[in-house]
């Protein structure tokens, strides 16, 4: 996001508020720690240069970590202090303002804004459904979308919860894609679909050892297949286990997580993306693998096929959402069957960098807050009032 819209903007600060969780349950013990780290943060907060010519400034919040439901009103209060206290008590230098998701960002900016400040919200999280369960987080969550200049969702999927719980709202929520780097493709086209590749957290959400259960049954019939698994989590450990018992440990590699660099690099290199998510809200992997020249195998979880829309079957395969690993295997010889003919990967690369481009997302949002500029609103954008 900070790459694409920065380089039309004059100036660009970040503001990267990360919660640390506190586990001891003293309440006093935990006011200690709490004024201690905001008389800390005015001097360890410092900006650092980062992508697009902007500048970072990495802000822990501590608060409270408390058993059972989050309470994620509490932990918006604790984002908001410590930033408040990394500026020194002055607000945030800037005209407008442009937060990722609806508490920990949102709430946080109107709260730390200038008066005269233009406050944009953008909400891609898979959780906001639990936000709106805490009753403080949904009462503060009103809130932002009553103060906020404007308030954007990634998909229809994370669009839903809000509209429902806020019905008096719902005509102010648009839908704006992410934005996504469309580098250089592969240099030569994937000519068979035997490396698998997976990109993602190693949580059960994913639904990655559906993934590797479908992946032995294909190797079965496939020798030469080949799974390279990336990224990390609390599933690790386990996943590798079930590799072993299920046979196909030497053919599956996991990288742990890696750079965007090197993911881009690694999806330059593989055959075919592998995407078994319970729920995406946008399904950032699978356009940057798309964009990379890589077809698709991946589930129908919300934001895919809403971002695949019209492309769907020259871009890959989807594949419905269950618990059954052979609907991956399937998907994965329906997909072979037609490889490489039905597929237009190019076609696919071309329609996504027009939707969600860098240039495109730019587009959009320098629209919104520099309203006096010229500037046109590409077609896809589905902006409030619109």
């Amino acid at each position: 996001m900070v790459e694409a819209t920065a380089p039309g903007c004059d100036r660009v600060s970040v503001y990267h508020c990360d919660g640390w969780g506190w586990g001891n349950p003293d309440q006093g013990r935990h006011s200690e720690i709490t004024r201690a780290h905001q008389r800390l943060l005015p001097l360890a907060a410092r900006p650092r240069p980062t992508v697009g010519g902007a500048q970072v400034t990495y802000v822990p919040a501590v608060y409270r970590h408390r058993r059972g439901p989050r309470h994620w009103g509490e932990q918006a209060m604790a984002h908001r202090d410590c930033l408040r206290a990394a500026l020194g008590g002055r607000p945030i230098d800037a005209p407008v303002i442009h937060a990722h998701v609806g508490l920990r960002g949102g709430w946080v900016a109107l709260e730390n804004a200038r008066a005269d400040a233009r406050v944009f919200v953008t909400e891609h999280a898979t959780f906001v459904e639990k936000v709106l369960e805490d009753p403080q987080g949904r009462e503060l969550y009103g809130e932002v979308l009553e103060r906020c200049a404007g308030f954007f969702v990634v998909g229809e999927k994370v669009r839903q919860p809000i509209a429902q719980a806020f019905p008096q709202h719902a005509d102010r929520i648009g839908i704006i894609p992410n934005a996504i780097a469309f580098g250089t493709p592969r240099t030569d086209p994937v000519t068979r679909l035997h490396r698998w590749l997976y990109v993602g957290l190693l949580i059960e959400r994913k639904g990655v050892a559906l993934l590797l259960d479908a992946f032995a049954r294909c190797r079965a019939e496939e020798p030469e297949l080949t799974l390279t698994v990336v990224g990390d989590g609390v599933l690790r450990d386990a996943l590798q286990k079930q590799a072993a018992e299920l046979g196909v440990s030497d053919a599956v590699t996991f990288t742990g997580a890696v750079t965007p660099a090197e993911t881009q690099r690694l999806m330059r290199e593989h055959d075919l993306l592998v995407h078994p998510s319970r729920l995406e809200t946008f399904g950032m992997t699978v356009v940057e693998a798309i964009a990379a020249g890589l077809p698709v195998l991946v589930t129908r979880s919300g934001g895919p096929q809403e971002v695949l829309a019209g492309i769907e079957d020259v871009a890959g395969q989807l594949i419905d959402v269950n618990d059954d690993p052979e609907t991956i295997a399937e998907g994965y010889r329906l997909l072979s069957a037609r490889f490489p003919h039905s597929l237009d990967l190019p076609h696919a690369r071309r329609h996504l960098k027009e939707r969600c481009g860098h240039d495109a997302v730019a587009r959009i949002h320098h629209a919104l807050w520099f309203p006096d500029r010229p500037s046109a609103v590409p077609s896809h954008a589905t902006l409030p009032g619109t």
